[in-house]
């Protein structure tokens, strides 16, 4: 494994681990969720199922979060995460390993970017594996209505201790975050896609629901998987397990 830095459009570090394989069998592209970073269990399984099955294997922390990577979280935004993609996939292009079609895995937050990607560059694109994905910004802020946003609305400030880095208080201006992902809703235009796509969900996820809409607006070859007991985030060993064997038995199939 390989641990680099490069930079962004607006100049910032961010972070990359590049897992190559000789021969390779393809390339994957694999990226958090918001506030998160690229050693999450859940991330790192995923990048581990495609090293193993011999897919070079690309993860990165994206700017304004809790990686390794340049910014501040209080300014982190859907269009921000979206943004750090396309450009280490940029920098990607003029590394030897490179090659295309390639594969993008990610959760959440990172899920809607990977399909914006896929949508503006399809031909680049082998399979995708959105999961537990952001698929509007209106329904995600419908989904996590809770005491907490109403206080994040007066207060301007979303608060949040971190679940993944013990002692990590996650702060955001929260304003700002909204007004940015209500630009956001792939649902009308994901029909087009013609690639293998993936969705794994918990069952007790906030956004389980639009998991079944995106599910359903999809024209492709298509699966929609739903772990009994898990949320948002798949943390317990007993969920992961299944998680990973969902994904290495998908990524047999590509």
């Amino acid at each position: 494994m390989q641990k680099t830095f490069i930079k962004n459009r607006d100049n910032k570090k961010i972070s990359v681990l590049i897992d190559e394989v000789k021969n390779s069998r393809g390339l994957a592209f694999v990226m958090h969720g918001f506030g998160g970073f690229k050693e999450q269990k859940h991330i790192e399984l995923m990048a581990q199922s495609f090293y193993n099955s011999d897919y070079t294997t690309i993860r990165f922390d994206t700017t304004h979060t809790i990686g390794e990577s340049e910014g501040n979280m209080e300014e982190a935004n859907l269009t921000n995460y979206y943004e750090d993609l396309e450009d280490v996939i940029k920098w990607s292009k003029g590394q030897t390993w490179y090659q295309e079609p390639f594969c993008l895995a990610a959760h959440s937050l990172g899920g809607i970017c990977i399909i914006l990607y896929a949508l503006k560059y399809f031909k680049e694109i082998k399979a995708l594996a959105p999961i537990s994905t952001v698929v509007s910004g209106k329904i995600t802020l419908d989904d996590f209505k809770s005491e907490d946003t109403a206080e994040w609305e007066k207060t301007g400030w979303a608060i949040q201790e971190s679940h993944s880095k013990l002692g990590v208080v996650k702060k955001m201006r929260w304003l700002q975050f909204k007004q940015d992902i209500l630009q956001y809703d792939v649902l009308p235009q994901v029909g087009q896609l013609k690639i293998p796509i993936l969705l794994i969900t918990g069952e007790n996820d906030q956004c389980l629901d639009s998991q079944k809409l995106l599910f359903d607006h999809l024209a492709t070859q298509k699966e929609l998987h739903i772990i009994k007991g898990a949320k948002h985030t798949i943390r317990e060993e007993k969920q992961l397990k299944e998680f990973k064997d969902i994904f290495d038995k998908w990524i047999e199939k590509l």
